[in-house]
């Protein structure tokens, strides 16, 4: 009886499609190309239930991108090995720069059996979200900064000039509720970007009480207080590092 082969399989995913060649193992082993299919579980599920029937050991791999880690996730409770990898760390060979899907899933196939590929930590669904969560909020910092930045311009633009030491305080506050432009329409613009601000502002505290909350019965709460006990170290920012990073354990 034949024995069954290892297999090592690239997969370039988009939205919609997988594009999916295999490697056999050994130097020596042919790489193809085997078509596309749909980027649905059900899908997924076909084509590794096909590929398993006709190989003894499957390795899945594909690039971290915007599809996320599902992918990975459903190979992995199939009983199958799946690395997502570090796109800025795949080698590039000189002068290659047409991409195609084909192209590319054959060279994560090849890629992938030369050992050459580094595979990225993948968070288990209950620690993306947390990670999801500080994400978020360090978006809703950025959109306050992006704010009153568009609220300085408009009032240099204009020579209003805040002669106080800080902006953003409640003297600034009240400096910008006394000011009066000669034309309505500037006015207007002015309580525009106010309320902006403050809409950004409560946006902020929101997820910020809500980044406190989640993390109080988070797995990784204990972690967060070590980090704490870091002088300098404050909650959001250990909060922060841990959802990237995740446990550095894993790297003894």
């Amino acid at each position: 009886m034949q024995q069954k082969s290892k297999v090592f399989v690239g997969l370039d995913t988009s939205k919609l499609k997988i594009s999916v060649a295999v490697a056999e193992d050994g130097r020596q082993g042919e790489i193809r190309f085997l078509g596309e299919i749909d980027n649905t579980p059900e899908a997924v599920r076909r084509l590794v239930h096909k590929l398993a029937s006709r190989h003894g050991e499957l390795l899945f791999c594909y690039e971290a991108g915007p599809t996320g880690y599902g992918l990975q996730r459903q190979i992995a409770a199939l009983g199958h090995e799946c690395a997502v990898i570090a796109p800025s760390l795949i080698p590039k060979r000189p002068g290659e720069r047409v991409k195609t899907n084909r192209r590319d899933a054959l060279t994560l196939a090849r890629l992938h059996r030369a050992g050459e590929l580094t595979a990225i930590w993948v968070p288990d669904p209950g620690h993306e979200a947390v990670r999801e969560l500080v994400r978020a909020r360090e978006a809703a910092m950025e959109d306050l900064r992006e704010k009153r930045q568009h609220l300085q311009s408009f009032l240099l633009r204009h020579g209003r000039i805040f002669p106080g030491r800080q902006p953003w305080t409640r003297a600034h506050a009240r400096w910008l509720a006394e000011l009066v432009f000669e034309h309505p329409a500037q006015d207007l613009v002015l309580r525009e970007y106010r309320q902006a601000i403050e809409d950004a502002e409560a946006r902020l505290d929101r997820l910020t009480q809500q980044v406190a909350e989640v993390v109080a019965t988070w797995s990784m709460a204990p972690v967060v207080a070590a980090y704490q006990a870091l002088r300098g170290v404050a909650l959001l920012t250990a909060v922060t590092f841990v959802a990237e990073i995740g446990d550095v354990r894993r790297f003894d």
